[in-house]
């Protein structure tokens, strides 16, 4: 039997992960996920080894008062107001351009002085939208990060190197893959599964450092290389909004 078994969120797109128990899917995806980016002033996004610096910043986002805090690994800690928003911006992500508006103020001072980098805006996307890709959803088994792993000589590949949404067991290793196209239930949500995920460097960052640590699209590439695309995991679009919950059932429907 394949059951949930975790899960990978966070308000701010590329900062710390939470390992929440369960989460609510709505149509348009995780409720209180990526809520906020960080991107340069023209609205081009990060990419790459740019984000690691944001990594170790920890994101705890209350949705319903509206309050933001950001500790930083020195211990410091900014919160104020999420809803302060200021001039709009377009951000163009890997995918499409979102609209956003900007929080000026402290947020964006301290990120830019952990960063060293002044040429750094924080800001809040205009829901529905949020800082992920088109598709809201994403998944992967955790026999398939273990084969990656087992591929690099190491059996403690941490899947928090993949930032996906939903995590499985009780399935083989990629077996995700032959969802494509199908309805998977997860607890309360069903999820349309869609085309597997193009993997980048992000996935050779330590997920709570930022370090470049481990030769993960070296691993794929000798046997998960389609053209120029590296990949693991699946996307997917909600089309059953509801709540999941770690050991929910994990159920293909056709």
């Amino acid at each position: 039997m394949s059951t949930v078994a975790g899960f990978t969120t966070t308000p701010v797109k590329s900062m710390t992960l939470s390992r929440p128990d369960r989460i609510e899917l709505s149509a348009f995806g995780c409720v209180g996920d990526r809520r906020f980016l960080c991107a340069r002033r023209d609205g081009t996004r990060l990419s790459g080894i740019s984000k690691a610096a944001l990594m170790p910043i920890r994101p705890v986002y209350d949705a319903a008062a509206e309050r933001l805090t950001l500790t930083f690994p020195d211990g410091s800690v900014v919160e104020g107001n999420a809803a302060d928003v200021g001039a709009a911006l377009s951000v163009g992500l890997f995918d499409r351009a979102i609209p956003a508006r900007v929080l000026d103020g402290p947020f964006t001072e301290a990120i830019r002085e952990h960063a060293q980098d002044d040429t750094l805006v924080f800001a809040r996307v205009v829901e529905p939208e949020y800082a992920g890709g088109l598709h809201r959803a994403s998944i992967v088994s955790l026999a398939s990060v273990a084969d990656v792993g087992k591929r690099m000589g190491r059996d403690d590949l941490d899947p928090r190197r993949f930032r996906m949404l939903i995590e499985v067991e009780g399935v083989g290793a990629y077996e995700e893959d032959a969802w494509q196209g199908r309805r998977v239930r997860f607890g309360e949500a069903v999820v349309r599964v869609g085309a597997r995920m193009n993997r980048c460097v992000m996935t050779t960052l330590d997920p709570d450092t930022g370090e470049q640590n481990a030769p993960v699209l070296d691993a794929l590439a000798t046997h998960r290389r389609v053209g120029d695309e590296l990949l693991l995991g699946v996307y997917g679009d909600i089309e059953r909004p509801g709540t999941i919950a770690v050991g929910d059932d994990v159920d293909v429907l056709d």
